[in-house]
């Protein structure tokens, strides 16, 4: 039977920076050779960390801890956060906006689009250091006090990431100290299938400076070594660590309905509190810990003979970790885990104590485990504490990765504790089966026949194996996208990706101000493209540029010219069947051959019959695309034929009419007498003095450039002026087989005029530009249904139709949409910045040139629908966002020797050099004990028989109080004798028996 997901929760995203490990990747990599990326500082990294020379020396000084790298540098301009709030600003919440950004980005969240998902934050962080920092180096004055406050506290560690990412849903910090981070995920679980959000970001962070050592306590929970070895006969306590994680979690189902890639599988979860069943508050308790390991698996609905890993809360002690070992093996026996049957793990041991991001961290590597199905070494391991009972325990300590041995489908636990008894336990599964991509939508069977502003066809283009992709990247500045594209090119040579993928993923990402495309079919290529030399990136236009289409006229056809445009321009395809429908059936059957057959004769293209028709179905359909991917002209000018094409498009003419105005218009022109086209480098004027002086019976057909003209006429006038000409000028003959725009065009003109009777032209919709006069027609206009018949005989001053339109819209930007670039060519002589649709038309991979062009609007700042040109393909986990930023000098503040913050009793204790200075000798160990404990208490007269605990004392005051009397009487005083007495009597009887012992041991060695 198929177990209930109803209540699972999906883990679609994933981010973390660690001591020695700058993602996720690489902290696996760390874990799985069972490496420590723990850190000994050196006397000159203690002394840039601010910690002073008496507190180094200290001889219980362990100056180790897991360094995070570049804690301090912050990318507060990709935030929005001005450099005065970013020094004010706790580097932890620092970290963890760059974090939830990652994460959110690995998930494939749209970022800095609405928050349709109702996205919740719960955020956990240790206490924050900086802002003690910033209070006792009196850096701030008066108005900064209350920013400082705001900046710093953990009240706002949630609500500031929701508010600088646009997060919606719930966003509260939540605070348990050691398991804040697994509480909040629990917290997270419940409000996703409370239907209080739809998606829910975690994320912590512990980062406090400085990063160096601690002080060794004898007794206390950190390590003397420096070396943390979790369910070791050698541990002796924790290391302190720094990182931050996050994690982004969806409902199951919401995740396999939309296919999102997933890190694993949340089954259950369950938090609970050991409340006063412990010998103090800051101890642990083997009943809490079972029943909170007990309530997870119900709630998962699973049982314990399923799982087959747990991480552990593992900090390493001598005491803590045996009891967390009894009460797993006591449930997970009870529950029906076979002996041996589950590895245990303790990411600790590898990176340290997290603090506040321990739990989460924990579940991290959980979650690598069953996803890659490696179980890896416990870091540290030289053989078991002898205090665990191994004797048929269902816990097993793997000393070497191995592969999973256990139960299928993968499945782990994560535990985490923290002080005060808040205990958290998560139940983890491997991720399903990613479905494969979708396979190309195919063309509707009905197209819309008109663009339109609604357009939702969101096919993407038709696709063979092994098309060339687009592939998207954006950065907030240049050196970022270069760190992005180097990051991806790394990872495609080390990950097996496909393009198809890559694009998808990176499509789906926040557009930001620098951008770079690579078209590519494999994902060498694609990481040959990503390294190859380019331009410096330029930041896209905040407000898009207008755009001007540039519709060409007959000349640039070539067989096949459709087929670039079919295989790379989305919904290109559906437009063009619905613009051959416009034509008789006759024709448009020769059409669709001559338009995707490139082997098809191009003399029989040539005819103006055919090629006029087939431009312009190839340029209506190209822009219809254009339109549907988000790039709506700001106006339109065509050149000769292609006038009508822009006339259509914005809207003075609808397809029908239009199609049938181009079908007359080439057949007609067609059966004109024949004749010829030269191109002439010279201006209009120039041009007019010519054919004067010449005598030549020919006129002018175009004024496209200040410097270029077109003549047109009979074939011997211009065989006649050509000769004339020689080399005053440079000339060209024109591949056309008419005297387009000529006297020989009169018949035509006269003929469409009677096609043209009956045509109403409908009020613009677009602006477009006229050829006869280069004016603009404006949006609302109605044309004269004869300029269409006019414009067929007399030149085309495209010219000036540029420059109305240059001085209209002011840093436009031309596209042309057709085949070839002759247009474009035209507009860039006049000022006009211009991209043409299909640069090579005839060249093998002219779909790249199409796909070049799009992801050139787009680094422009066009609004292109990326996301549809990337195609089918699966989401996948990438390279995130590279930050780097600039460094924020932290607040110096002074870090003292003395590690018990207490206040000093009014009498002075003697130091640690002596056993009793000579002017305390009055004062014996009674007197002397009676005062370390006010001291610690803050009580005063501590009465005879007073118990330690029953007073308010805890493992971490006992902790203290053992360092203090180590201090005072010079003896090592270890803190579970302290436990086991707990009266003052009692602690004043060990003093004096621990002094007796020295004595005699110093009078044996003088012997």
């Amino acid at each position: 039977m198929s177990r209930d997901r109803s209540l699972d929760i999906a883990v679609t995203g994933m981010a973390g920076r660690f001591p020695g490990a700058p993602d996720v990747a690489r902290l696996w990599e760390a874990i799985a050779q069972g490496r420590t990326l723990l850190h000994r500082l050196t006397p000159e990294e203690l002394e840039q960390s601010g910690i002073p020379a008496e507190l180094a020396d200290d001889p219980a000084y362990v100056p180790v801890h897991g360094r995070l790298d570049d804690a301090d540098r912050f990318d507060h301009a990709f935030f929005g956060v001005s450099p005065r709030e970013a020094r004010l600003l706790d580097p932890q919440q620092r970290l963890m906006l760059e974090c939830a950004w990652s994460a959110l980005e690995d998930a494939g969240h749209p970022l800095r689009a609405p928050d349709t998902r109702r996205t919740a934050v719960y955020a956990a962080a240790s206490s924050s250091e900086h802002l003690r920092a910033l209070l006792a180096g009196g850096e701030l004055d008066d108005p900064e006090f209350d920013e400082a406050i705001v900046a710093n506290e953990r009240d706002f560690l949630a609500t500031r990431i929701a508010y600088k990412l646009g997060l919606t849903g719930p966003a509260m910090a939540v605070l348990t100290a050691c398991s804040s981070s697994l509480v909040a995920v629990h917290l997270a679980m419940q409000a996703l299938n409370n239907g209080e959000c739809d998606q829910a970001l975690v994320v912590a962070a512990s980062a406090n400076a400085p990063q160096a050592g601690h002080v060794h306590i004898p007794g206390g929970i950190l390590s003397a070594s420096g070396v943390c070895r979790p369910f070791d006969a050698d541990s002796d306590g924790a290391v302190g660590g720094s990182g931050v994680v996050g994690i982004v979690l969806r409902r199951f189902q919401d995740a396999v309905d939309e296919a999102a890639p997933m890190h694993g599988v949340l089954l259950g979860s369950a938090v609970n509190n050991d409340g006063a069943a412990k010998p103090g508050f800051s101890a642990p308790a083997a009943a809490g810990q079972e029943r909170v390991i007990r309530e997870a698996l119900a709630a998962a609905d699973i049982d314990a003979s399923s799982l087959g890993y747990l991480e552990t809360h593992g900090t390493g002690t001598r005491v803590g970790d045996p009891i967390e070992w009894s009460a797993a093996s006591a449930v997970l026996e009870e529950l029906g885990a076979a002996p041996g049957q589950v590895r245990v793990g303790a990411v600790k041991g590898t990176i340290g104590h997290l603090d506040a991001a321990a739990g989460l961290a924990g579940l991290v590597k959980a979650l690598l485990v069953v996803g890659r199905g490696t179980v890896p070494p416990l870091a540290n391991f030289t053989g078991p504490n002898p205090l665990l009972d191994l004797d048929g325990s269902p816990l097993a300590l793997p000393s070497a990765a191995g592969p999973w041995e256990g139960p299928e489908p993968r499945r782990a636990a994560v535990s985490s504790f923290g002080i005060g008894g808040t205990n958290a336990h998560v139940l983890v599964e491997q991720p399903p089966a990613q479905p494969s991509a979708q396979p190309p939508a195919q063309p509707s069977a009905q197209p819309p026949a008109q663009p339109s502003d609604t357009a939702e066809d969101l096919s993407p283009a038709a696709e063979a194996p092994g098309a060339a992709r687009l592939v998207v990247l954006s950065a907030a500045d240049p050196a970022a996208l270069r760190r992005a594209k180097a990051r991806l090119a790394d990872h495609l040579d080390a990950v097996p990706e496909t393009v198809a993928d890559v694009a998808r993923t990176l499509a789906r990402r926040a557009p930001l101000p620098y951008r770079g495309t690579v078209v590519a079919s494999t994902a060498a290529e694609l990481a040959a493209g990503l390294r190859a030399a380019a331009p410096e990136a330029v930041a896209a236009e905040p407000v898009p540029a207008p755009l001007v289409f540039l519709l060409p006229g007959q000349g640039t056809q070539t067989p096949g010219m459709a087929q670039p445009f079919t295989r790379a321009l989305p919904g290109f395809a559906d437009a063009l069947d619905a613009c051959l429908r416009a034509f008789e059936p006759p024709l448009a059957a020769e059409l669709a051959e001559a338009l995707h057959d490139e082997t098809f004769p191009a003399e029989r293209l040539e005819a103006t019959r055919l090629a006029q028709p087939a431009l312009f179905a190839v340029e209506y359909a190209a822009a219809t695309a254009l339109i549907g991917l988000g790039l709506r002209p700001s106006a339109l000018i065509g050149h000769s034929l292609g006038e009508l094409t822009a006339a259509c498009l914005a809207g003075s003419l609808d397809l029908p009419t239009a199609a049938r105005l181009v079908e007359h218009r080439g057949r007609l022109m067609q059966d004109c007498e024949p004749g010829a086209m030269l191109a002439v480098t010279c201006s209009a004027a120039e041009a007019e003095r010519l054919l004067a002086e010449s005598g030549a019976g020919l006129e002018i057909a175009a004024v496209n450039t200040a410097t270029d003209t077109v003549l047109t006429g009979p074939f011997a006038e211009i065989d006649a002026f050509t000769a004339w000409l020689g080399d005053r000028h440079r000339s060209r003959r024109l591949r056309t087989s008419h005297a387009f725009h000529s006297a020989l065009m009169d018949p035509a003109a006269a003929g469409l005029r009677e096609v043209l009777a009956g045509i109403r032209p409908a009020p613009a919709e677009v602006p477009w530009a006229g050829n006869t006069d280069g004016a603009l027609v404006p949006a609302g206009e109605v044309v004269t249904a004869e300029r269409f018949a006019e414009q067929l005989r007399r030149p085309v001053r495209f010219a000036d139709g540029i420059a109305t339109l240059t001085a209209a819209f002011p840093g436009a930007l031309a596209v042309e949409v057709g085949p070839g670039r002759v247009l474009s060519a035209l507009a860039e002589a006049a000022g006009l910045d211009a991209t043409p649709l299909c640069r090579e038309v005839s060249a093998e991979g002219a779909d790249r040139s199409v796909s070049a062009a799009l992801g050139r609007l787009w680094a422009a700042g066009q609004p292109v629908a990326v996301e549809r040109l990337a195609g089918p393909g699966r989401a996948r986990h990438l390279p995130a966002y590279p930050f780097e930023g600039p460094r924020w000098p932290l607040p110096r503040r002074r870090v003292t020797a003395v590690a018990d913050p207490a206040p000093a009793p009014e009498k002075p204790l003697a130091g640690a050099e002596e056993h009793l200075a000579p002017e305390e000798e009055t004062r014996g160990p009674v007197e002397l004990v009676h005062e370390l404990w006010s001291e610690q208490l803050g009580l005063d007269g501590i009465r005879d028989g007073a118990d330690f605990f029953e007073l308010g004392g805890d493992s971490l005051t006992v902790t203290r109080l053992a360092r203090r009397m180590g201090q005072v009487f010079g003896v090592d005083v270890p803190v579970r004798d302290l436990l086991a007495v707990r009266t003052v009597d009692g602690h004043v009887a060990l003093v004096e028996d621990l002094l007796i012992q020295q004595l005699v041991a110093e009078a044996e060695g003088a012997l």
